[in-house]
């Protein structure tokens, strides 16, 4: 497999933080409410990974074929959970270099952002399992108060 199609294939998998779910994470920053914000910006993001089936089906491919082409499974495994998501990386950086969150180990925290946010649609989804709207409400609002709840300044 070609360099330029591993690459296309990586950044398409990146697709569901785009746009809107970009921009609220880029709003994070100047939020007086932080987990209003950090709400919205975990519902634009979960609600592309719930509806973008091209990017599931790439995902699944992926997954399913990163043994016979191992260039692709290392190209993704390169990237890292920050080098995968920068807007992510990017709006925790900064909320941490603000003091709203005390984050000790950048890529601990990604891993489990997607944890408590997108990782049940992705692999619920990759078995033909649908999380209706009112659990996917139920899924962000406590993972979005867990992570909040760890990565919050303990007052002193």
């Amino acid at each position: 497999m070609g360099r330029l199609l591993t690459a296309v294939i990586t950044g398409a998998l990146d697709e569901p933080l785009a746009g809107n779910a970009a921009t609220a994470l880029e709003r994070l920053a100047e939020a007086e409410d932080l987990r209003t914000a950090l709400l919205d910006a975990a519902r634009n993001w979960v609600h592309s990974v719930r509806t973008n089936r091209e990017v599931a089906a790439l995902r699944n491919l992926v997954a399913a074929e990163a043994q016979r082409f191992p260039e692709l499974g290392r190209a993704w495994q390169q990237h890292g959970p920050e080098g995968h998501h920068p807007a992510v990386a990017n709006a925790l950086r900064t909320l941490a270099d603000q003091g709203r969150l005390v984050i000790p180990d950048l890529e601990t925290a990604i891993i489990q952002l997607y944890a408590l946010l997108a990782f049940p649609h992705m692999v619920f989804g990759s078995y033909g399992t649908h999380i209706d709207d009112d659990l996917t409400d139920r899924l962000l609002t406590s993972g979005v108060d867990m992570f909040l709840s760890h990565y919050s300044p303990r007052p002193t």
